[in-house]
């Protein structure tokens, strides 16, 4: 089962990243997906992303949040997974 959430989590981190690169604009900053880690019963994944510059960060996770219902949509329409487990952002430095 650990090798099963594993698979989730890189599926997700893959397919979230492309979804990102072409739904959100970032102004003057960089934001890459570090790693997702899910839970067991894939009820939330916890997205780990990189903001450069740093001192931006706290203006993309603004604009992660609030796109935040839209990205899981478009996530649920790329990967069929039961149940789509709710994406949370953190950032990381």
């Amino acid at each position: 089962m650990r090798y099963h959430s594993e698979r989730v989590a890189s599926l997700i981190n893959e397919e979230l990243s492309k979804i990102i690169v072409r739904e959100i604009e970032f102004p003057n900053c960089l934001a890459t997906i570090i790693n997702v880690e899910s839970d067991k019963k894939f009820t939330k994944a916890i997205i780990n992303f990189s903001i450069l510059p740093f001192e931006k960060s706290e203006e993309a996770l603004k604009i992660l949040e609030k796109n935040r219902v839209h990205l899981q949509y478009l996530l649920m329409k790329k990967i069929n997974i039961k149940p789509m487990p709710k994406i949370i952002f953190i950032a990381r430095s």
